[in-house]
């Protein structure tokens, strides 16, 4: 903080939070010494602001019992923080109502903002520019997010009203977990009572949500946001894709990540001509054994298990090249035939004069 106004603000609002704060606690928070504390107590005094000083060995200061500040008493930083908040929940899709409802947001605070203030914080977001346009994203209901929410914290039952991605409506009960957001999108993560197993839903899916009696225990297990990028990975698709692929596991997520495909350990595979570093079966990524000393690279990491779900397969081949790991595909047959059409269109691009 800068400003002697922005540590006063900052003053106020840590006795507006509550209790006794001693004069070494807020000169600790507010990063000045004991004497600048108390000039800056007798500031809020002198604006009639209830601070009560309590003397003794554990005195201190506090504001008067019951004493509620005017709302939007925001410091640079606080009213910059918002406002960007704001506008990069909208760009993220992590709104639970329309873009109108973030842009009155907005010009609300703009309104009982300082105009200098205001000034300056339209020159940001005026020169703030994004690398792509925001993306359709619906939005979930508030009612069914603040349900949801609720029945998380106190680990309470949901009835939800849900459609699938096939249109298909149900009513089903919900022991939640927790409530992710990713990809511009919210899902709710918990188990499914009725069949005893772990499901994931979108909230903009879920046309009502209702808190039922009881209580539950959630079970040891990952957490909510590993719940949902493993619901990913195995959710059902019209291909099954099992892969070996030589490498480590960090070279692996850089291009298919946890939300997209699981990695397991496997017995290494026995490998004739240990030297070049690959199987006489796979099929390798087009153009990896042209590279000088791409064996010694190769023989980092060992042979995992890579098995994903997709609709489609015409992506997976130039992701499997920019790997530059060995590979062998197990299923299914179409892929081999993607993989090796792709090698060889960059061979014939390769001897064009």
């Amino acid at each position: 903080m800068s400003r002697p106004t922005a540590r006063v603000l900052t003053l106020l609002e840590l006795l507006q939070s509550g209790g006794l704060r001693t004069v070494a606690e807020l000169a600790d928070r507010l990063g000045v010494d004991g004497r600048t504390v108390r000039r800056y107590v007798d500031q809020l005094v002198d604006l009639d602001l209830p601070v009560e000083a309590v003397r003794g060995r554990y005195g201190g200061y506090r504001l008067a019992s019951g004493y509620r500040l005017p709302p939007l008493m925001l410091s640079d930083d606080e009213a910059l923080a918002v406002l960007l908040g704001l506008v990069a929940g909208r760009r993220a899709g992590l709104m639970t109502t329309a873009d109108t409802a973030s842009e009155t947001a907005a010009a609300k605070i703009r309104r009982v903002l300082p105009a200098p203030l205001a000034r300056r914080l339209d020159t940001v977001l005026e020169s703030l520019a994004f690398t792509a346009p925001p993306g359709e994203s619906a939005t979930p209901d508030a009612d069914v997010l603040l349900t949801v929410a609720d029945a998380v914290r106190h680990r309470r039952p949901v009835s939800i009203r849900y459609t699938d991605r096939e249109g298909r409506r149900s009513e089903r009960p919900l022991h939640p977990y927790g409530i992710v957001a990713h990809s511009g999108r919210w899902y709710v993560t918990g188990t499914d009572p009725g069949i005893g197993e772990d499901r994931t839903f979108r909230l903009d899916r879920i046309a009502d949500a209702r808190t039922l009696p009881g209580s539950f225990d959630e079970p040891a297990g990952p957490d909510p946001a590993q719940r949902v990028l493993s619901g990913f990975a195995t959710a059902e698709y019209r291909y099954e894709v099992v892969l070996r692929i030589h490498g480590t596991v960090d070279q692996i997520r850089a291009r298919l990540p946890a939300t997209v495909a699981s990695v397991t350990e496997i017995e290494p595979v026995p490998v004739p001509g240990a030297d070049a570093e690959a199987e006489p079966d796979a099929e390798a990524e087009p153009g990896a054994d042209a590279e000088p000393g791409a064996g010694a690279d190769q023989a980092a990491g060992g042979w995992l298990r890579v098995e994903l779900r997709a609709e489609r397969l015409d992506w997976l081949p130039p992701v499997l090249a920019s790997l530059d790991r060995p590979f062998t595909i197990e299923r299914p047959d179409e892929l081999r035939d993607l993989v090796t059409a792709l090698a060889d269109r960059l061979a014939s691009c390769a001897r064009r004069t």
